[in-house]
């Protein structure tokens, strides 16, 4: 399997998070996947943001569920940008994407873009939640899945089969070779999160890993000679 670069919301690094600054910068730097986090608005639009609040990545207080999109545009989520729509991202870039369910409502509003736009092919579904990585994939026929975990149990390939995931995302820090080659022996792809330092790099390779989720752009060039 080719091994890919992942964009950590973007290029998360050195760019303001989930913003289509964010998304642009990590297409140019040519990574071969971004990834973003989506909730729900209070009045159901599909937005870009990884934290139930806003207060950490905007200058806006409370959570996102209780703002309309309206009044989520009114923020400034970093550099001027505004918090994005899905849609929007859709647009901006061409490049494939990792969509992380972080709201379990979300699945459905996901699963609706991704039949209406024909995405299977070029959004993979990522979730903590079982549930929704099983919703998801019962409304869209053929969607690609991936579990995240940060704090798995031996039971963790298990969990990914019976929800049809095809990868794990799992934390670098935690990751074993175990873990890994009985990922593998299942036919399950294993993702690591998040590869930052030359050091992470090094483990990448000794654990064989089939990809490597990063905040920042020059990781694609060492990683692509190191992994």
């Amino acid at each position: 399997m080719t091994f890919l670069t992942i964009g950590h919301r973007g290029v998360m690094g050195v760019e303001p998070e989930n913003t289509l600054r964010s998304f642009v910068r990590a297409e140019r730097a040519g990574m071969d996947v971004i990834e973003l986090d989506l909730h729900l608005s209070k009045d159901g639009a599909l937005v870009v943001m990884h934290d139930a609040e806003v207060d950490r990545t905007t200058d806006g207080r409370g959570p996102v569920g209780e703002m309309t999109l309206a009044e989520l545009r009114e923020l400034d989520a970093g550099q001027g940008e505004r918090v994005p729509v899905f849609e929007e991202v859709l647009d901006a870039v061409r490049t494939p994407l990792q969509a992380e369910i972080k709201d379990i409502a979300a699945a459905r509003s996901l699963a609706e873009v991704i039949e209406r736009r024909d995405l299977v092919g070029r959004v993979e579904v990522l979730s903590f939640h079982d549930t929704a990585l099983a919703e998801i994939a019962s409304l869209v026929p053929g969607v690609r899945t991936g579990l995240v975990d940060d704090d798995w149990g031996h039971d963790v390939v298990d969990r990914a089969l019976a929800v049809g995931a095809k990868s794990l995302v799992l934390s670098i820090g935690r990751l074993t070779l175990e873990t890994v080659e009985r990922a593998h022996a299942a036919g399950l792809r294993v993702i690591g999160w998040t590869v930052n330092t030359q050091d992470h790099l090094r483990l990448v390779r000794a654990l064989q890993l089939d990809g490597a989720t990063t905040d920042y752009p020059e990781i694609r060039r060492t990683g692509r000679f190191t992994a």
